[in-house]
């Protein structure tokens, strides 16, 4: 039986269907905006899986190019690996979900997210998120929603929910909130230095549409929904829980006030190994080999109840420092001699290189999506996590999602304050490359990134800092901490990343473990991560307080002109047989733009100059009066044809070669001389003739 049910969403119709595809999926539904129509579904496995100690939800966005009317590229003609927008947003719907399954829920919980129709106008991230959680609902799942998400836009100051392209194209401010009905979980934004009380509006504006998303999927699950199952929850053993809390608590806590980061792991590390090393009772010691996973999910417990009491009920952090108190800071910069430029940011075990590069823009990342054309981007940041920045070893693999997702948050946070391409015609690509790990990598890369775009010279508008915020919440009472570390993150209730310049916020990004927050405690994270902020700025500007006058002697030189439109195909040539001549010729690399905008990239000054007067000379136009010198290019019985410009001759008659009479063109030049001449017309067939003679008065 098929139901759908369907409200108005900012003046366009919002629909939600289930019953009519994907009946064998535990959940399945389609959400349809404009003509932006989605599959979400969402299957569960019917047992836990004993493997594991962790909750295995796995969330895909499958991106298929026939949603938007087009056909792959490459050898197969089908589509292969996710593409990085597909793997944010699969990261994008399963944020906000995943605190919304019951504590150790073990069972496999597969969402797949499928395009069927992309108008262009309204985009399928939100619509996929709606989804996933419209198929939870419905089906047998656990699963403590619904949730809804919203995309909000700010044109010409005012707030705009769900904008179209158009209006995004134009709009300062590109956030989307997730949330239940009582509260905000997952807040993903990238903004042009936009003002906290702005931002706030927007989440509150946003939380508002929510609300209705959720009662629409609420209306479906009472015609559609299925029965819940009942979830068999992981539990440790009771008597392994007993003895490990009577052997290993108050060393726990012993061992978590102590405020050397490394000493203090490797005291919780030996008390793990010393409890299983000691154990005399040959019944426990059956029941932890047995329920291997019991003994470290029941010393974190243990850790967390402990940490999450020393910070809310004593105001104390796990490495001895201030709720609002930001670890030790330290910037250097020029690190490398042959990058163009280099920064390692190092926040107290947390260390980020990042090196910039700087490329001609025929060099930008070309981009195969559900756009309706193909689109480039000239600005990229590459973030990889090696496993030794975490002292562990593991396989050297490609970037996964995490690494994906953390590049492109800081990738976010600078774009605003890259210079446009008309001022500064680079392809600008950076790489961090995590040197050490503890705690909020992303936002030491961002911090590190602005430093190194600063070293290579790039005129960024405004530097940009970043901070990671998190929160303990026990009932009514809670502590936000500045800068959190990784224990904090781990034990803690949120990760709130935060980057701007002094004049407002560039990105943000709010995950939430417990079952959201109010508006409230993001104001108060908000106020208290500004003062973070300004306080790594200071210390990056105290290292490096302005871009570089000049560009790295390494780093390539572009030269950009413009030509008219029409002398393009002129440049160009035949097969590409002039402008291949001028790139052999000089060394450099030419990109020609539709508008006619050319730019010539390349390392020596002398090429890129030596290409740009060959161009100018060729889409020059021949003026009546104007005197030039050439060379003799041809002899023929009447007379010579001298070039003047690139590519372009006009004829030099034996009568114009000289004051006297000539004989024979070869008594006054010979093929390669070069003369002056003066152009005395310009025919209607556009055929030049030229005087020697009057060159000379």
């Amino acid at each position: 039986m098929i139901n759908k049910v369907e409200m108005d969403f900012n003046g366009k119709t919002l629909s939600l269907e289930t019953g009519r595809v994907a009946r064998e999926a535990g959940g399945a539904v389609i959400v349809r905006l404009g003509d932006t129509m989605v599959l979400a579904t969402a299957t569960a496995s019917e047992n836990p899986k004993e493997s594991v100690d962790f909750f295995p939800l796995t969330v895909d966005f499958e991106e298929k190019l026939y949603a938007a009317g087009k056909i792959p590229g490459g050898f197969f003609k089908r589509e292969g690996r996710p593409t990085e927008k597909a793997i944010l947003t699969s990261r994008l719907v399963d944020r906000p979900i995943r605190p919304l399954f019951p504590d150790n829920f073990r069972n496999e919980v597969q969402i797949v997210v499928t395009p069927l129709s992309v108008d262009q106008d309204n985009a399928p991230d939100v619509l996929g998120m709606i989804g996933a959680s419209t198929a939870l609902t419905l089906s047998e799942i656990p699963f403590m929603g619904p949730a809804g998400a919203v995309r909000i836009g700010l044109v010409e100051g005012k707030l705009i929910v769900n904008p179209t392209s158009e209006q995004m194209e134009s709009s300062e401010l590109d956030i989307v909130v997730a949330g239940t009905k009582d509260a905000v979980m997952m807040v993903e934004a990238g903004a042009d230095e936009v003002s906290e009380d702005v931002i706030l509006s927007a989440i509150e504006l946003a939380h508002k549409n929510i609300k209705d998303i959720i009662k629409l999927q609420e209306e479906l699950a009472k015609k559609a929904g299925k029965k819940k199952m009942e979830p068999r929850l992981y539990e440790p053993n009771k008597e392994i829980e007993k003895y490990v809390t009577a052997q290993t608590s108050k060393k726990i806590e012993e061992a978590l006030n102590i405020t050397d980061n490394t000493k203090q792991s490797e005291e919780l590390s030996r008390i793990e190994e010393e409890l299983k090393a000691n154990v005399k009772d040959d019944e426990i010691k059956r029941l932890m080999e047995e329920r291997h996973f019991d003994v470290k999910a029941i010393i974190k417990s243990l850790e967390k109840k402990f940490v999450r009491d020393m910070i809310v009920n004593k105001q104390k952090r796990p490495d001895g420092r201030k709720l609002d108190e930001v670890r030790t800071i330290t910037c250097e910069v020029s690190l490398l001699p042959r990058a163009h430029g280099s920064a390692v940011f190092t926040r107290g075990q947390t260390q980020v290189m990042t090196v910039a590069t700087l490329g001609s823009l025929g060099e930008e990342q070309r981009i195969e999506g559900l756009e309706p054309e193909e689109s480039t981007k000239r600005y990229m940041h590459h973030y990889n996590f090696p496993a030794y920045s975490v002292g562990e070893v593991r396989p050297l693999r490609g970037p996964g999602r995490r690494e994906i997702g953390h590049g492109a948050l800081a990738e976010r946070a600078l774009l605003p304050v890259v210079p446009p391409e008309e001022k500064f015609p680079y392809t600008i690509r950076l790489v961090s490359e995590v040197l050490a790990s503890n705690g909020s990598t992303s936002m030491a890369s961002t911090c590190g990134s602005t430093l190194a775009l600063m070293d290579a010279g790039i005129p960024i508008k405004s530097p940009v800092s970043g901070i990671a915020m998190g929160l303990v919440k026990e009932g009514d009472k809670y502590s936000i901490l500045s800068d959190i570390q990784g224990l904090e993150d781990f034990l803690g209730d949120m990760d709130f990343k935060v980057a701007g310049t002094t004049k407002g916020i560039t990105a943000l990004q709010m995950d939430i473990k417990i079952k959201g927050i109010s508006i409230e405690i993001m104001k108060k994270a908000l106020d208290q991560a500004n003062e973070g902020r300004a306080f790594i700025l200071k210390k990056m500007i105290d290292t490096i307080s302005k871009p570089r006058q000049e560009l790295s002697q390494f780093a390539p030189r572009v030269i950009s002109m413009q030509i008219p439109v029409d002398k393009i195909g002129l440049v160009i040539g035949p097969g590409g047989k002039n402008i291949k001549k001028i790139i052999e010729e000089t060394g450099v690399q030419v990109d020609i733009e539709d508008d006619g905008r050319v730019f010539i990239t390349g390392a020596d000054v002398k090429g890129a100059e030596e290409a740009q007067r060959i161009i100018e000379g060729m889409t020059a136009e021949a003026k009546v009066g104007e005197t030039y010198t050439g060379k003799v290019a041809r002899i023929m019985n009447f007379g010579a044809f001298v070039e003047i410009l690139p590519g372009k001759d006009g004829l030099v008659h034996i009568s114009q070669l000289a004051d006297r009479r000539v004989a024979k063109v070869e008594d006054v030049v010979k093929i390669g001389d070069t003369v002056k001449v003066k152009v005395i017309e310009i025919d209607d067939m556009g055929r030049i003739n030229l005087s020697m003679k009057s060159a000379e008065k």
